[in-house]
């Protein structure tokens, strides 16, 4: 079976320090899939070697069998790989299901600045999305006035309206109370369960990743240390080290 993401032999470096050594990585279809890391290792840095933000001195990356390592991002995004930031990526003065609507007209390739915005089917799709990510009560507030919680799940509603095979998530529990972790990962799993998503997240909680990650890879001086179950990876002594700082 084709894997939906391959990296083969990444290579790149920042200032002399490599942030891509050599990574090889697949993902299948349907996996959750956890990065995890020391600060500075290289694991925000995979997610723009993947979404074109960064281009690899070496290497490739496929999705679903086909190169992608040379297209621009909003080319990426429309093969089917969405990415919500570790800072949610909104237009902070616009309404939430505002937001909403203009990714799915960016989606759809027909967005112009003189033409209608709120149409019947953007707002219908928009609200159900809203829905599945338990935002339709926050429709109409305006997106810098939610709360951090609510506003990463807003920054998730924008890229499942790409209509994404693969969303990427950089850090998404970063800046959310205790309390709400877990309510909001449960949100967001069910939702990309829902609509079919695979995804592929960065996380330094390590309680969240022990609770949602089908897989974790181990990054450590911009290559993968080790993979696999959480339960397995948690024990190695090389990881407990180095990331659980044990």
């Amino acid at each position: 079976m084709t894997a939906l993401l391959k990296a083969e032999n990444l290579e790149v470096a920042f200032g002399g320090v490599k942030a891509a050594d050599g990574v090889n990585l697949s993902i299948d279809e349907g996996e959750f899939v956890a990065i995890i890391g020391p600060n500075g290792s290289g694991k925000t840095t995979f997610l723009n070697l993947c979404t074109g933000y960064v281009r690899p001195v070496s290497g490739e990356v496929w999705l679903d069998g086909k190169p992608i390592t040379a297209m621009a991002p909003r080319r990426i995004a429309r093969k089917g790989i969405a990415r919500a930031f570790q800072i949610p990526q909104l237009f902070t003065e616009h309404t939430v299901i505002e937001n909403v609507m203009l990714a799915l007209a960016a989606h759809r390739g027909i967005w112009q600045a003189f033409a209608p915005l709120d149409r019947p089917d953007y707002r219908a799709e928009a609200m159900a999305l809203l829905d599945l990510l338990k935002l339709a009560d926050h429709a109409n507030a305006m997106a810098g006035a939610l709360p951090e919680g609510l506003r990463k799940l807003a920054d998730v509603t924008v890229a499942m309206a790409l209509k994404p095979r693969l969303l990427l998530l950089d850090e998404p529990t970063s800046g959310v109370s205790a309390l709400e972790r877990f309510p909001l990962m449960d949100t967001l799993m069910t939702a990309m369960r829902a609509q079919g998503v695979t995804a592929l997240f960065v996380e330094h909680d390590m309680e969240i990743v022990e609770t949602y990650a089908d897989r974790v890879v181990v990054w450590d001086s911009g290559s993968v240390m080790a993979e696999g179950k959480p339960s397995e990876v948690m024990k190695d002594p090389r990881v407990l080290k180095s990331v659980v700082g044990a």
